[in-house]
């Protein structure tokens, strides 16, 4: 069942919804207006769980305007929901726009519970008592900030959501279990077209969409479901704040943004970075490559705006020469042409997805990595450094996700970059394994006849 906290802006809605999901996951900040979009995630409170819904500050603004979009996202949630949790600011008492939406909460229809915010203190009792003025039954006075008024809280919500039992496996899911969500991040630079992109994939308005640069603040993510050739993949998305240049990022909030964005980041096991056909491969789409490819993750590029682009097989030629040039640490990088605003080629990009999701989670056997390694010696031996050869005697992976490689090496700090970048486009080339990042570790096996 879902809750959704609605509320005119800077009520500390995103507070109480952090403290419910127990994590940090909607940005907080002094400044109104920071939630834009609506955020959903597990709350739980006491033995009670639910899917809690964090909303944009309730403002009366034309329709077309950025607020009046932010109002429509919050509707869509007031609709949805089975019990609203209408917050207002017990220190600033009950405004006209509180009156306002008290008004439009009572004529949804939908069960409301009125919070009184920031109510730890006595300065927030008269706030409390006005509130009795709205119309929407007994204030519950509470602080999210500081988690007191939770106890009431737990009460009234249990009168309107069935108890559920929480009981999970806490066994790690297989990568290729059908059941086990694919988390992929959308990131790239302001204006790009994320969120259109994640609007058009799952078929709805989800996300808050226009022609201003950084509407979206918070990662937001969005469950859907892919039916590709051999088997359904449900995937997880994220839709992320614009990166800019870190010189150009001075705000607070933008800072915070930043912040979740690489979060997202290190989470996802995909990553979609989006370019414009116009600008591709700008400074800050490497940087966000290259920070991409060095925490491990799979990488996608999406060439955003292509119904736009005139001769475009000339234009992928460059793109695809770029992209192996710019980005050598991860060679045959699948690129997908598309426009988000019209689904042109979006057909193209889960078959990508997936591929180089496969691919992140490649092992090979430790006796197919030896007889290659044969091989590649025989081809291309080590290096003699000081007069001594270096020698490679075993090799064997040890993890994926990505694919890590360990080697048995005499005098492993002096093999060349040069040798070891040989080994892993070796790797590449010998199993099959384009794309994504390959790491490999070189041990200098211990000396038997040195005494500890």
């Amino acid at each position: 069942m879902k809750v959704a906290i609605v509320g005119r802006p800077n009520v500390g809605k995103s507070t109480l919804f952090n403290r419910l999901v127990g994590k940090r996951l909607a940005l907080v900040d002094d400044t109104p207006g920071v939630t834009r979009d609506r955020r959903e995630g597990e709350g739980k409170l006491g033995d009670l769980t639910f899917t809690v819904i964090d909303t944009a500050g309730l403002e009366e603004a034309p329709e077309a305007a950025l607020e009046g979009r932010m109002r429509r996202q919050t509707d869509i949630a007031i609709a949805e929901a089975a019990v609203c949790l209408f917050m207002i600011d017990a220190r600033a008492g009950v405004t006209p726009l509180d009156k306002s939406f008290a008004q439009v909460l009572r004529k949804s229809g939908a069960p409301v519970l009125l919070l009184a915010n920031k109510s730890e203190s006595k300065a927030s009792d008269a706030g409390v008592y006005d509130a009795y003025g709205l119309g929407l039954g007994e204030p519950i006075a509470i602080s999210a900030e500081h988690g007191e008024g939770m106890g009431d809280l737990f009460q009234a919500l249990a009168q309107h959501l069935s108890e559920v039992d929480d009981t999970q496996d806490d066994e790690e899911i297989e990568w290729d279990n059908p059941l086990k969500p694919l988390r992929v991040a959308i990131v790239g630079r302001p204006n790009a077209g994320k969120s259109t992109l994640v609007n058009r994939i799952i078929g709805e308005d989800r996300m808050l969409t226009g022609p201003e640069a950084g509407i979206t603040r918070d990662s937001i993510s969005v469950e859907w479901r892919w039916r590709g050739k051999d088997r359904d993949w449900p995937v997880k998305l994220f839709d992320t704040a614009g990166m800019r240049k870190k010189a150009r990022v001075q705000s607070k909030l933008e800072k915070l943004s930043v912040a979740d964005t690489l979060r997202a980041i290190r989470f996802a096991e995909v990553v979609v970075l989006m370019l414009d056909a116009d600008n591709p491969f700008e400074k800050q789409d490497l940087q966000i490559a290259d920070l991409t490819l060095r925490e491990g993750r799979a990488l996608v590029l999406v060439v955003n705006k292509w119904d736009l682009v005139e001769d475009r097989d000339a234009a992928l030629r460059d793109l695809r020469e770029k992209a192996a040039r710019l980005l050598p640490q991860a060679p045959g990088l699948p690129i997908v042409t598309l426009s988000a605003l019209t689904g042109a080629g979006l057909a193209r990009l889960m078959p990508a997805v997936t591929k180089v999701y496969v691919d992140w989670n490649a092992r090979v056997k430790t006796s197919d990595l030896n007889s290659w390694l044969a091989d590649a010696i025989i081809r291309h031996a080590p290096p003699a450094v000081s007069g001594q050869r270096i020698k490679i005697r075993y090799i064997a992976q040890t993890k994926t996700r990505p694919p890590t490689f360990v080697a048995q090496c005499t005098r492993a700090n002096d093999l060349p970059t040069a040798y070891k970048r040989y080994m892993i486009n070796g790797i590449r080339d010998a199993f099959g394994i384009s794309a994504v990042p390959i790491r490999l570790i070189l041990k200098q096996p211990a000396n038997p006849y040195v005494k500890d």
